[in-house]
């Protein structure tokens, strides 16, 4: 479906008392992207997926315009994957000529990404809504990689009384660790063996977690020391926050936390997380 009136219709005319599960994504599809489908499938009775490349959530010198766009294929993966549905909307149909609406969140929004990146999360939680009116599910899932971004729409779906469950779906990686993402095909083929020191620095954490360790500062500089140890890293942000609020903590107290981490490698930025308790 490529229209908003050609979704309106379909989901007018499912059978009453279906829960219907929504997977939004922005295409170049892998397999974290289909555990998504399958857990909608696991907790609804018809599941609609999107692809839509979103250019509200693109910074300037950002890679809107090279990111991957195989549409066939993510077809191809959602059709074997049992989504029984997909919206393909074009940029028109999403934000008409002078478009002035936009959703802004002000908490959970700032920090990590939403400090680096002015304005993603604008357009995230925007689109996030704008497909949300159109679609009506009654069950949404995210992956937990884009940890911040569940948080969002968290919080909105909250302050905004949206009757929409919200599903955290677990990261999917390699073999190696390195969490699964459409932005890996850029990674040259030694930036790819690289490219799991970020778990790496996050299981190293871990381990110092469960030794015993509490000092948030402490816990971040051996997540951090491990980056700085391997060539051609530059860490954006490792952080121990809340895993709801996202705020910083100083100690990890018995609700356990969240270590986030944004690195760039090359021209690639690869974010990932991992919670304690």
């Amino acid at each position: 479906m490529r229209s908003v009136d050609d979704v309106r219709a379909w989901r007018k005319g499912l059978p009453t008392g279906k829960k219907l599960g929504f997977v939004p994504t922005m295409g170049a599809l892998h397999a974290g992207h289909l555990s998504l489908i399958e857990l909608a499938r696991q907790r609804s009775d018809i599941t609609i997926a999107s692809i839509f490349v979103n250019p509200l959530q693109f910074g300037p010198s950002e890679d809107l315009n090279r990111y991957p766009r195989p549409i066939e294929k993510d077809t191809a993966l959602l059709q074997a994957a049992g989504a029984d549905a997909l919206f393909l909307p074009e940029v028109a149909d999403l934000y008409p000529a002078g478009a002035s609406t936009f959703v802004i969140e002000e908490s959970v929004s700032l920090p990590l990404c939403g400090a680096v990146r002015p304005g993603h999360f604008r357009g995230v939680a925007t689109i996030v809504l704008k497909l949300f009116n159109i679609v009506q599910p009654d069950v949404a899932v995210f992956g937990q990689k884009d940890a911040q971004q569940c948080a969002v729409v968290e919080r909105m779906v909250r302050d905004l009384n949206m009757s929409i469950d919200i599903v955290r779906a677990p990261i999917v990686r390699e073999g190696d660790g390195l969490a699964l993402s459409s932005r890996n095909v850029y990674l040259t083929s030694e930036e790819r063996s690289a490219a799991p020191t970020v778990y790496a620095s996050l299981q190293m954490a871990k381990a110092a977690f469960e030794s015993g360790e509490r000092r948030a500062d402490a816990l971040k500089a051996v997540g951090q020391a491990v980056l700085s140890a391997k060539p051609g890293f530059t860490v954006i942000y490792w952080e121990v926050c809340n895993a709801s609020s996202l705020s910083m903590m100083r100690t990890v107290g018995p609700d356990g936390a969240l270590f986030v981490v944004a690195a760039c490698i090359g021209s690639v930025r690869l974010i990932d997380n991992i919670g304690v308790n």
